[in-house]
C-alpha cells in the first residue's frame, strides 16, 4: 500500500527533536510524499525551506512538498506584503499548492470580513498561477461555498481539507468539483461517526488522505508506550494507513484498491 499524506504540520514545535526520523517511519509505512502545510507565511517559509531540503528523486518527484498559505485565524495579520511573499513562495519548485485558507467562524480569531479579504485574495492568487487550493472551512459553510462558487470558473484543482460536514455539504462541495481530504477524525466514534455514512458517496478520484499531524490522532488506535498512538498523543503521517483502512471499511471498500485511487487522485490533484 502507498499513501500521500496531502496535510501534515511538520514544521509543528512537537516535531522539532525528531522530524527526521518521523519521515522515516512515515516512509517505512508507505506513506510518501509529504505535504507541510503551510498556515502564515513565516510557517510557510518554513515548511517550504524544510521540503526544499529533500534533494529531487530522480524523474523530478520529491518526498516531501509544501503548501503556501495563510490561515483564516492568521488572517488578521495579513498586510501590505502578504501576497507578494505568497507569490514568491509559491514559485519555489517544492511549493505545489495556494493555502491553507478559508473561513473559520468557529473560533474567530480573525474578525470576518478579514477572513473573507483575505480568502478571497489567496483564490485570486490560486487562479494567477493555475495552482490548487488547499482549504480550511468551519462553521462558514455558506460564504465558504458561495464564495467558491462565485469564483469557480477561475480556479483550477480544490480541496476542502479536514471534511467534518453533514451529507448536504458534501454534495455541494463535489457539485462544485471539489476534492474531499479525509483525517482520522474519522477514526472517532463520538465526532466522526456522522462521516461513516458518507465514506461510500465521495467518488472514486475525489478522495484524499491525510493525517493533519501532529493533530487528530485517530482515535481507536492502541495508546501507550510501544502502542501506535505512543505516550503523548500526537499523530503522524504512519498512521495514514490505519485512516485508509477505517474509510475502506465503512465505504465497502478494497483498502488496496482505494489507497490506489486516492494516491493516483493526489498526483491528479498536485499535478505532481
Amino acid at each position: 500500500m502507498r499513501l500521500a499524506d496531502i496535510g501534515v504540520n511538520l514544521t509543528h514545535r512537537s516535531f522539532d527533536r525528531d522530524r527526521a526520523e518521523v519521515v522515516a517511519r512515515a516512509e517505512a509505512a508507505g506513506v510518501s510524499p509529504l505535504v507541510i502545510t503551510g498556515t502564515s507565511v513565516g510557517a510557510s517559509r518554513e515548511a517550504a525551506d524544510y521540503a526544499g531540503s529533500f534533494p529531487a528523486l530522480p524523474g523530478g518527484a520529491r518526498r516531501i512538498y509544501a503548501t503556501a498559505g495563510v490561515h483564516p485565524h492568521d488572517a488578521k495579520s495579513c498586510g501590505s506584503g502578504t501576497l507578494a511573499a505568497l507569490r514568491e513562495l509559491a514559485g519555489r519548485e517544492t511549493v505545489i499548492a495556494v493555502g491553507e485558507c478559508g473561513l473559520d467562524y468557529d473560533r474567530d480569531f480573525s474578525p470576518r470580513p478579514v477572513q473573507r479579504l483575505w480568502f478571497e485574495k489567496q483564490i485570486g492568487l490560486a487562479a494567477e498561477l493555475g495552482m490548487p487550493l488547499f482549504l480550511h472551512e468551519r462553521g462558514a459553510f455558506g460564504d465558504f461555498a458561495a464564495m467558491l462558487k462565485q469564483h469557480a470558473a477561475g480556479i483550477g484543482n480544490f480541496v476542502v481539507h479536514c471534511f467534518t460536514g453533514s451529507r448536504r455539504e458534501l454534495e455541494s462541495y463535489l457539485s462544485l468539483g471539489a476534492y474531499i481530504g479525509i483525517t482520522g477524525w474519522f477514526c472517532d466514534e463520538r465526532r466522526g461517526a456522522r462521516l461513516w455514512d458518507l465514506a461510500g458517496e465521495i467518488p472514486a478520484g475525489r478522495l484524499l488522505v491525510e493525517t493533519d499531524a501532529p493533530f487528530l490522532l485517530p482515535r481507536d488506535l492502541p495508546r501507550g508506550p510501544g502502542a501506535g498512538g505512543g505516550r503523548s498523543g500526537r499523530n503522524e503521517p504512519r498512521h495514514l494507513p490505519h485512516i485508509l483502512r477505517a474509510i475502506a471499511a465503512k465505504a465497502g471498500k478494497d483498502a488496496e484498491q482505494l489507497a490506489a485511487e486516492t494516491f493516483a487522485a493526489t498526483q491528479k490533484f498536485f499535478g505532481i
